[in-house]
């Protein structure tokens, strides 16, 4: 046998086919029909011992051992063994069984039992062909090796990878829980325009299309945030949205062009609230979802810890905590060599604060592992925030970090529509047309003191289920296309 080469996959797939043949003469529709069962899950959490069930799944495992074989099947809620035998089958149905093939659905009726491996199994008296698989599917115990593979053909990588499953299925979790939890604190989910005139509530570049039937330009939304505030000015006093976003940016490792965002706001709140929020959601998505608030965070297994209260930093402390209590003080030569000894590229044109900032980004932020508030922001860099009572050059906003990472940022709300216009137009620079006017009329009809916050998902459920890498976490993330 060692001499034999392996099948190709043309080989694989005429064998398969073959084999498809031969069920049709004795009968079996190679794709069948709708069949009423109970889930694996359900099989297993309500076990009894010679109770019959109706149950349906893709073929993993087969031993054949003559007379009498083994199986493992998966439903996509769990897997269970089968014990086929002649003597409990009509002859047509286990000369049949000998041509299936690994991937292949069946349903199967029978008894459970357990064997003397202690291994809860349904004993087949029946079972029916509901869809034949021509390809041969990866080999289980090495799954798809290629990387690229498993994000391309997301179907095998599901097939076979329970890892991955048990991935996707905690962020549907985490997004049922999210919803959970603010309704139950009185929030009413929205929705509001993918497509939109022009971007706005964030700086990034979108992505444009053409409305035929308006025969107008239009982009897809960066943030929804200018049109969940219009509700909150329209009477709206708790809302939230989870969508997606698009911003025609870079493709890496935290980075996907479409994404998923939760946004919340909360009319009469703030800063504060919004805290509130996040020290009251993230440990019930842990408690709900994962059961501990403790989490393994990537290669190197880093530990995490969402158990609330968070910490609570300004961003001045931060940046001295790490680049020296006299940092602020520094002549702006000094400080930019600092910033270039520590790795940090400086735009030659670049004043104190923006050299201060891109040492925040690149350098301060990265030493912030455990879930971290950091706050009283500059407000150049925050136009949609109202500023700190104390000081009119900071923001009363924090930016929520884990892991090095922003999660999310949280703003006492701008509602003044005159100091709104200022900032935009501080914003907008020589470019007019970036000004969002009707936000702005929107504003002056007034709007109540509001607290407001951007989550991302893909991020979220990366840190709660311990992966670095943003396409682990979405089943179909954009990729180059194959050839170009």
């Amino acid at each position: 046998m060692s001499d034999e080469q392996p099948l190709s996959n043309n080989e694989y797939r005429e064998q398969r086919i073959a084999n498809m043949r031969k069920l049709e003469e004795l009968g079996f529709k190679p794709f069948g029909q709708a069949f009423e069962r109970t889930r694996l899950s359900g099989i297993r959490a309500g076990f009894e011992e010679n109770k019959t069930v109706r149950a349906a799944g893709r073929l993993m495992t087969v031993r054949r051992m003559g007379k009498a074989s083994f199986a493992t099947f998966s439903d996509g809620t769990g897997s269970f063994q089968l014990f086929i035998k002649k003597d409990l089958l009509t002859e047509q149905q286990f000369e049949g069984f000998k041509y299936l093939d690994l991937g292949d659905f069946v349903g199967v009726e029978g008894r459970l039992f357990t064997t003397k491996m202690g291994e809860p199994t349904i004993e087949v008296h029946s079972w029916t062909l509901l869809g034949k698989a021509i390809l041969q599917p990866p080999e289980k115990f090495h799954g798809l090796q290629d990387v690229e593979e498993r994000y391309r053909k997301r179907y095998l990588d599901l097939m076979m990878s329970p890892e991955s499953r048990d991935r996707f299925n905690k962020r549907s979790a985490i997004l049922a829980e999210i919803r959970n939890f603010l309704h139950a604190r009185g929030f009413t989910e929205v929705e509001t325009p993918m497509m939109q005139p022009q971007a706005g509530g964030a700086a990034a570049k979108p992505f444009f299309t053409h409305h035929n039937a308006l025969d107008t330009e239009m982009v897809m939304r960066i943030a929804p945030e200018l049109y969940l505030k219009r509700l909150i000015v329209g009477g709206y006093d708790k809302i939230f949205e989870l969508g997606k976003d698009f911003r025609n940016e870079g493709i890496d490792r935290t980075h996907n062009p479409e994404f998923t965002v939760l946004e919340i706001y909360e009319a009469y709140g703030d800063r504060t609230s919004m805290k509130a929020i996040i020290e009251g959601l993230l440990p019930h998505l842990c408690e709900k979802v994962l059961g501990t608030m403790k989490v393994e965070y990537g290669e190197a297994k880093e530990v995490l810890d969402f158990t609330a209260p968070y910490r609570e930093v300004s961003y001045r402390d931060a940046v001295k905590e790490v680049m020296g209590a006299d940092w602020f003080e520094l002549p702006l030569a000094e400080a930019r060599a600092k910033a270039e000894a520590r790795g940090v590229d400086v735009a030659p044109a670049w004043n104190h604060l923006l050299v201060t900032h891109e040492v925040y980004g690149k350098v301060v932020e990265k030493t912030l592992r455990q879930p971290t508030f950091v706050t009283r922001i500059p407000r150049q860099f925050v136009p949609l925030a109202k500023a700190c009572e104390d000081d009119p050059e900071l923001v009363d906003v924090f930016e929520f970090v884990v892991a090095g990472k922003e999660l999310c940022p949280g703003y006492t709300e701008q509602n003044d529509p005159m100091a709104q216009r200022a900032a935009f137009a501080d914003q907008a620079g020589d470019d007019p047309e970036k000004m969002d006017e009707d936000f702005i009329t929107s504003l002056e009809h007034g709007m109540p003191p509001t607290g407001g916050l951007g989550m991302g998902i893909d991020r979220l459920v990366m840190m709660l289920t311990g992966t670095e890498v943003i396409r682990d976490v979405i089943l179909f993330p954009q990729m180059k296309q194959l050839g170009k």
